[in-house]
């Protein structure tokens, strides 16, 4: 009894690791968005922007995204891989936010600026990874991504003030440099992670069956709509409200409440969790967005682009949680931190995706809002639809098979299909 008290003491000591590196990661991020605020990157021409941003985002997502399944493999089975490549992805920040400061009013900066936010998204994805061999235990699981969705939350909030006294007193290359040395930081504390395998041996058949059942489908069909919807919608507002009066302080304004409400949805999850099923959570989340939609198409203008953004951001980020407990529930037998990196990568597609159809497609704010609405609610209705189905079917094979275990009664002749007693000619 008393060697396991001891035992403890490590785990949470790589809770605590892993949340100071993703405090510091966080935290760079949100000195990079504000040293960009007053850049070349919000002043260049619509149309140059759009094609820029299409390029960037096909030629930076795409080989990333589909390269991330062959390598997170092999990455998973090295010791310390996945501590690795957040230590690469730090320094590779470090000198892409000095890069910035030096180009900060040259086309250069558009490269930088998509290479950082690739480099982002890969950085959740090994965090994901890295979640569950800092527990003591699956229980815990849930409550340690609440917690770090609230501490990115709050680290945003922090860095953000001398980032903007930087930018104000000095310029955004300051703003960069500080952001810079934030990663730096980050990259120390990296070295802290713990050295995990994440997975030893490839996928089983019991893992695979488990990753296939229909609810954790469900779940995943619902997590990749809602954040390509936040893809969609976050790049929609970002070209759309630069043509609003006051477009930077609206579309300030949505990154503010889209990271108040994520903190809100990360402190509200856990406790969500325990007064209804996961699925249930999931299902509102559709409906609530498709709901937000419908209704910021109605409302128009830029009050309706930051209420739905909020929204989104809310459910997105109680969502998370929800499908991550599913994952625990009906996957007990498959490697947790696999299975997160894995789905994690195909969210981050569907993000990617999303985000280069917004700035393909040159719509008004409400048909923007509208088309969120519809595909947030015509993917509830087709869950709904497809869950009836199956669970009818379900029922249908239990029948058949109980009238078979039963058989006919005692005294009486089988039947046939049309229910009248068999006959045989005399």
């Amino acid at each position: 009894m008393e060697r396991r008290t001891p035992a403890a003491a490590p785990a949470t000591s790589k809770f605590r690791r892993l949340a100071i590196t993703h405090a510091l990661m966080m935290g760079g991020d949100a000195a990079m968005v504000i040293a960009l605020a007053d850049s070349l990157f919000f002043d260049i021409d619509l149309t140059a922007a759009r094609t820029r941003v299409m390029l960037f985002l096909a030629i930076g997502f795409a080989p990333f995204l589909f390269v991330a399944p062959l390598i997170g493999p092999l990455i998973d089975r090295a010791a310390g891989g996945r501590r690795l490549v957040i230590q690469i992805i730090a320094v590779i920040r470090v000198v892409l936010l000095l890069l910035m400061a030096k180009y900060i009013d040259a086309l250069a900066l558009f490269p930088l600026v998509f290479a950082s936010l690739v480099l982002q998204k890969g950085y959740v994805i090994s965090k994901s990874a890295l979640v569950p061999s800092t527990v003591r235990s699956e229980d815990e699981l849930v409550e340690a991504n609440s917690k770090l969705g609230l501490i990115a939350g709050l680290t945003g909030m922090v860095a953000v003030v001398p980032a903007a006294v930087f930018l104000k007193a000095i310029g955004a290359p300051a703003t960069l440099v500080y952001g810079a040395l934030i990663f730096v930081g980050a990259f120390l504390s990296a070295t802290r992670l713990p050295r995990e395998v994440i997975a030893a041996h490839a996928v089983d058949s019991e893992e695979s069956v488990q990753l296939r059942s229909g609810s954790l489908h469900n779940g995943a069909i619902t997590m990749t709509v809602l954040r390509a919807c936040v893809g969609f919608t976050f790049f929609h507002l970002a070209f759309w409200l630069r043509e609003q009066d006051q477009g930077a302080l609206w579309f300030a304004a949505v990154v503010g409440v889209s990271a108040l409400v994520a903190m809100v949805g990360n402190a509200i999850a856990p406790r969500l969790r325990n007064r209804m099923r996961e699925e249930t959570m999931l299902v509102s989340a559709l409906a609530i967005v498709g709901t937000a939609g419908i209704g910021a198409a109605l409302l128009g203008g830029p009050m309706g682009g930051v209420m739905l953004a909020g929204a989104l951001n809310l459910v997105a980020a109680i969502g998370r949680l929800s499908f991550e407990s599913i994952v625990q529930r009906d996957a007990p037998g498959a490697n947790q931190g696999r299975a997160f990196a894995k789905f994690e990568t195909q969210f981050q597609f569907a993000w990617a995706a999303a985000a280069f159809v917004a700035v393909a497609i040159q719509v008004s704010g409400p048909i923007g809002f509208l088309i969120v609405g519809i595909v947030a609610l015509g993917t509830l209705v087709n869950l709904v639809v497809g869950t009836n189905r199956v669970d009818a079917r379900r029922r249908q094979r239990l029948n058949r098979g109980r009238s078979r275990r039963r058989g006919p009664a005692r005294g009486q002749a089988p039947r046939s299909r049309s229910g009248s007693a068999s006959r045989r000619p005399k």
